[in-house]
């Protein structure tokens, strides 16, 4: 276990040096595993297991990515570990073939690192960089990658390139999607868009084609046109495979704000290479495999291409464990040793775990079983994912769905496409799950807790309830391809390929670092509920702007929260004029610059709750990101709000709410403190009035979904003061018109 002390921790294992070694330290080859993300998208079953613990065709998910560090040469692995570090330290402890002690692993050393405070990516490759072990060339990778390809060739290019100029610090490793693409490569949603020189593979600029995007134009540079020739490639897979020296972790101190490798720093470093003066380059590779299970629709598409034998050496009769059986039998399928069919039953395209029985009549096709299973007569199971000690009785119809361990199916049930069943959960005979949403269901709280069972949901005989997640701010991994609102991933897991693969994390251009984890910067995600079936309102944080939301919006909240940001109390007029140029360059409605201004300001006074930007308390932060700036006020007032009309200061407000509410890691009960002392500041500022507030209370779209309402609750303290100064104020009236 990773010992304690300072803000993170590190636990070391490493093997004794072999007799005759004499090789340097700055010799190895260094590898850095991120193995937590940061994000939702997962829940409920990471509740019980980190990502990248999860099953994947029947093998821990951190397994394809260790076997491919160690085929690719790597000897000194650094994994940093967050949520459930314990259960990973134990795992790789516990591994005949990755336990630092073992006398068969590829690695010379193996260690964890543990940041107590970490909440994104960037604080992991900051505490990295503090700690000064990386000592020459490293490959950053993620604890969900599954890649088959060889890395000689690539490295070989980035060491030449880097010993010709030393500004050259990090190669992105990319998969060319080809003329006929695996299923991985038709699922991605958000697209990313390298600009690269053709002539040496720098990449000059970094941007993300979204489906939201109603104008899809990529705006340029206009340093990219003075590199001469130069491609724009969108038919790229992005598989998070950095080839990095120790500058690039340089780069990510300097920047304290960079959360998400994509969205934040290779668009940032991309876009201020004359002031850091340091080069990326690419490296393109047309055969093999690269993919990360990155969100359910990705679980889905690797889980295919293994079945499918697109990713060997890693097909499961590869046996890539040393305590499995795996066979190759009729119908394209692979079944473990004490695995049970009767007569009668089918297995089609599927991989059957040891010690699992099949009972007569029952079908599964396309899909995985864990071992020990218990399938019983006439079941249908198709195109779903089973866990280990499962049981599903006589009759039950699984399609398309995720069963984790534990669980029990009663007869007859019916679980629909889009299901996910987290552990120990038990549905009740004669069970017909929702569709619409899909069910998303879990026998345990955030905090491990036993849930209340829902009898109308699983069943009386049942066991779990609906879990409802709430898109929270920042991919997030929305570096990823696929980041997004949690429920959208879920409907994804359907295959409707139409619809979106975004993250929990934000819409914007810049709106993916899942496929890095992607998953990017999520302050104006929308937000749904899995478990009641309410859209929580997509709504105007996708749709308001009717000409081109994304380009703007991105762009125009990080210009204000620069300006907000800036230690000198300059005027605002400058970030308005920044800020109305690009609404004139994007042609953006009334709506979307209200978002953008709620989703800025609000942004910024949350950031200044956090102990890096002050530790405010929020009555304190509010008045700050108001006054602090000459002229800030007025421009809400005239940009934001746009007049004294009810209805424009209630939109407004209800834009503030929202931009609380899709902050990362604010709690909804302080969002909603910090909404009323913001709510409380322009009342006061003569911004809004006493009835733009009320009617923004009284507004249906203020209450829709949990969070939202509990956001709003916390304000009923000001909105009572309101009421009860309107009433005195009446009395007042009526008393000087007695006295007329």
């Amino acid at each position: 276990m990773s010992k304690q002390g300072g803000k993170g921790a590190t636990g070391k294992g490493k093997k004794p040096a072999k007799a005759g070694g004499d090789d340097k330290r700055e010799d190895a080859l260094q590898a850095v595993i991120i193995a937590d993300y940061f994000q939702d998208r997962f829940r409920p079953f990471t509740l019980d297991k980190p990502r990248c613990l999860l099953p994947l065709v029947n093998i821990p998910v951190i397994e394809y990515t260790l076997e491919f560090l160690a085929s690719n040469g790597v000897q000194e692995v650094f994994i940093y570990c967050g949520t459930h570090s314990e259960d990973i330290e134990q795992y790789i402890h516990e591994s005949t073939r990755w336990s630092p002690n073992s006398a068969i692993s590829p690695f010379s050393s193996l260690e964890f690192i543990r940041v107590s405070d970490a909440t994104s990516v960037g604080d992991f490759l900051r505490d990295l960089d503090k700690r000064s072990l990386i000592s020459g060339d490293f490959i950053l990778v993620h604890g969900d990658l599954v890649a088959n390809i060889q890395l000689d060739g690539i490295l070989a290019k980035h060491r030449a390139r880097r010993e010709a100029n030393r500004d050259a610090c990090m190669t992105v490793v990319l998969r060319s999607v080809g003329e006929e693409p695996h299923r991985a490569a038709k699922a991605r949603g958000i697209t990313p868009v390298f600009v690269i020189d053709d002539t040496d593979g720098r990449c000059l600029q970094y941007d993300e084609i979204h489906p939201l995007m109603k104008d899809r134009r990529l705006l340029l540079d206009p340093s990219v046109f003075k590199h001469g020739s130069f491609e724009l490639r969108s038919d790229l897979i992005d598989c998070g495979i950095d080839i990095c020296t120790p500058d690039v972790l340089a780069l990510w101190s300097e920047s304290f704000d960079y959360e998400l490798p994509r969205k934040n720093f290779l668009h940032g470093v991309l876009k201020d290479w004359e002031l850091n003066g340091k080069l990326i380059y690419t490296e393109i590779f047309e055969d093999g495999y690269a993919a990360r299970a990155s969100n359910l629709q990705m679980y889905d598409c690797i889980s295919k291409d293994i079945l499918e034998r697109w990713v060997l050496p890693f097909a499961p009769d590869s046996n890539l464990m040393h305590d499995q059986s795996y066979q190759k039998v009729k119908n394209n399928s692979f079944v473990e040793s004490g695995v049970l069919v009767e007569r009668g039953s089918k297995v089609l395209q599927s991989a059957i775990g040891k010690d699992t029985s099949i009972k007569a009549g029952s079908v599964i096709s396309g899909s995985v079983v864990g071992r020990r299973c218990q399938v019983g007569k006439n079941v249908k199971i198709k195109d779903s994912y089973i866990f280990d000690d499962s049981t599903i009785e006589d009759g039950a119809v699984i399609t398309h769905s995720i069963l984790a361990g534990g669980v029990k199916i009663g007869a007859n049930a019916q679980i629909p496409e889009g299901s996910l069943i987290s552990y120990n959960v038990e549905i009740d005979r004669d069970v017909r799950l929702p569709t619409k949403p899909p069910a998303r269901i879990s026998a345990k709280t955030d905090n491990g807790q036993p849930v209340e069972n829902d009898a109308s949901l699983v069943g009386p005989g049942g066991k779990g309830t609906v879990y409802s997640v709430t898109a929270d701010d920042s991919d997030s991994d929305s570096d990823d391809e696929g980041d997004g609102d949690p429920a959208q991933l879920q409907n994804n897991l359907i295959y409707s390929l139409e619809g979106l693969n975004i993250s929990t994390l934000s819409v914007s251009t810049l709106a993916s670092e899942d496929d890095y984890d992607s998953d990017e910067d999520d302050e104006h995600a929308g937000y749904l509920h899995a478990g009641d079936g309410q859209r929580e309102r997509l709504s105007s944080f996708t749709s308001d702007d009717a000409s081109k939301p994304d380009a703007f919006h991105g762009d125009a909240v990080n210009g204000l929260v620069d300006a907000l940001r800036g230690d000198d109390n300059a005027d605002f007029d400058s970030a308005k004029l920044e800020f109305m140029g690009l609404r004139l360059a994007n042609n953006a409605s009334d709506s979307s610059m209200r978002r953008a201004i709620a989703v800025a300001f609000t942004k910024r006074a949350a950031e200044m709750l956090t102990p890096e930007h002050g530790g405010l308390e929020p009555a304190k932060a509010a008045e700050r990101v108001l006054k602090d700036k000459n002229g800030a006020v007025k421009f809400i007032k005239d940009v934001g709000v746009g007049g004294d009309d009810v209805k424009q200061q209630t939109e407004f407000a209800l834009a503030l709410q929202k931009g609380l509410v899709s902050v990362r890691g604010l709690e909804p009960s302080r969002a909603g403190t910090l909404l009323a002392a913001l709510l409380q500041q322009l009342y006061t500022l003569d911004v809004l009035e006493e009835d733009g507030i009320l009617a923004w209370w009284a507004d249906r779209r203020a209450a829709e979904g949990d969070t939202m309402t509990t956001v709003k609750e916390r304000c009923k303290v000001l909105v009572d003061w309101l009421e009860e100064a309107d009433e005195e104020d009446s009395d007042e009236d009526e008393d000087d018109e007695d006295s007329d």
